[in-house]
């Protein structure tokens, strides 16, 4: 009797591990473990931010991992791997929201790498303010830095097609 309780834990391990193989392989999982932000896209939701990040400004300097992951130790594996998992589990089960939107979570680890890239510019800005409440949030005013409309000098409200110059 042992044996066959053997023999049924070892299919059934065997088809768990299978299927996890498979989900990795198929949902490209490996590409996740670089910092290649053409792996973002793997989700085709993520095609506007992704065409939108490569006309930014930001682009010949940071990537998406650069601006949406903590910069360095246990966090920023922690941080990848929640995110991982909650990126998995909506576009299996499709509840996700639409247009996508940064968690307050991911939101704050966005801002905290603003102001370690940019500190030296916005110290005087900042340096004052001490409770997440209260804090400027960088995208606040610079919302199209990153990802959204593709605009040059002035933000998406300047220009001929919006009735300025020309």
């Amino acid at each position: 009797m042992p044996r066959v309780y053997l023999l049924i834990l070892a299919v059934m391990l065997g088809i768990l591990v299978g299927l996890g193989l498979f989900t990795f392989v198929y949902a490209e999982g490996a590409s996740y473990l670089s910092s290649d932000p053409a792996a973002c896209v793997n989700c085709h939701i993520m095609q506007n931010e992704y065409e939108s990040w490569q006309k930014a400004s930001h682009h010949a300097v940071a990537t998406c991992v650069d601006c949406h992951l903590p910069a360095e130790g246990i966090e920023k594996y922690w941080a990848k791997a929640v995110n991982g998992f909650n990126h998995s589990k909506a576009f299996t089960l499709q509840d996700f929201h639409e247009p996508i939107m940064i968690t307050p979570q991911n939101a704050k680890i966005l801002q905290q790498n603003c102001l370690r890239c940019h500190s030296e510019l916005v110290h005087g800005q900042v340096s004052g303010i001490a409770g997440d409440g209260d804090q400027i949030s960088c995208v606040h005013c610079h919302k199209h830095v990153g990802h959204g409309e593709i605009v040059g000098l002035g933000g998406p409200d300047r220009g001929p097609e919006k009735g300025h110059g020309r």
